[in-house]
């Protein structure tokens, strides 16, 4: 568990759930809860969000076990306080663990984040945060905000190693989490990596979740393949060196598998 800047402790590890359709949504998610994932992430415009309520009910666990994350749509920052309470009924839940504004749009963001605070207050949700925000956002919003972002969801990878962007959320004592960690499947053969997963007896997958731990992240990766969700989570029973550490950092080539948020102003 790592603890919040607002002091509440978030896992080590989630699992993500965009590009899943509702029925694969709830399968993936009682998996993942059966398997030991405590931290599962949505959002409103996945259109998944009923199935993960279904399967945090269904899974039997109590809910205050579970670390439930969803976000702001862009298109809902005209009524944020209305689309966090139909977040909170689809999701079958009387509070959200986490709650992120999805991208930085501009001229309404910090609008916005003013509303999140009264949220925060209300104590509807545990903590508040932002996803896909650079420094420049950042230090932007530090001019309005009352409360300091928890966390900063952003993608992250070997292959996108945004180490200016940690650094800077580090020394402000935000916590970054990794979306899309494995690339969408798109980097998983690349032969240093392979190289590097053979020397440690483990999958290309393992050792990037595994190098996003020890770079103080939370990787979110997404499958509904139950083999996949269980070897995603088997990553705690080995270290990787400094020197491979370093190794895997130097794969960065500012890949992307979405949209690039510094683009927005």
């Amino acid at each position: 568990m790592i603890k919040l800047n607002n002091g509440i402790e978030i896992p080590q590890i989630g699992l993500g759930t965009w590009q899943l359709s509702p029925k694969d949504c709830e399968q993936a998610v009682l998996h993942a809860l059966k398997t030991g994932y405590k931290l599962i992430d949505t959002a409103a415009i996945y259109k998944n969000e009923e199935a993960v309520g279904t399967a945090i009910k269904k899974s039997k666990i109590p809910r205050e076990e579970i670390f439930l994350t969803t976000k702001l749509w862009n298109s809902d920052h005209k009524d944020p306080l209305k689309a966090f309470n139909t977040s909170l009924k689809k999701l079958q839940t009387d509070y959200i663990d986490l709650y992120l504004i999805h991208w930085p749009v501009p001229e309404l963001r910090n609008k916005t984040w003013k509303i999140l605070e009264k949220i925060y207050k209300s104590k509807k949700c545990k903590a508040i945060g932002v996803s896909n925000y650079t420094p420049q956002h950042l230090k932007e919003l530090f001019e309005v905000s009352e409360i300091i972002p928890t966390i900063n969801q952003v993608e992250f990878s070997p292959f996108l190693y945004q180490k200016d962007l940690l650094n800077y959320c580090n020394t402000k004592k935000i916590q970054v989490e990794a979306y899309s960690p494995l690339t969408q499947g798109q980097k998983l053969n690349e032969p240093e990596l392979k190289e590097i997963a053979k020397k440690y007896k483990k999958t290309s997958a393992q050792i990037i979740l595994r190098w996003c731990i020890q770079h103080n992240t939370i990787p979110l990766p997404k499958s509904k393949t139950p083999s996949r969700i269980e070897e995603n989570f088997n990553i705690f029973d080995f270290k990787i060196s400094t020197e491979d550490m370093e190794s895997i950092d130097t794969l960065h080539e500012n890949f992307r598998t979405c949209w690039d948020p510094t683009e927005m102003s």
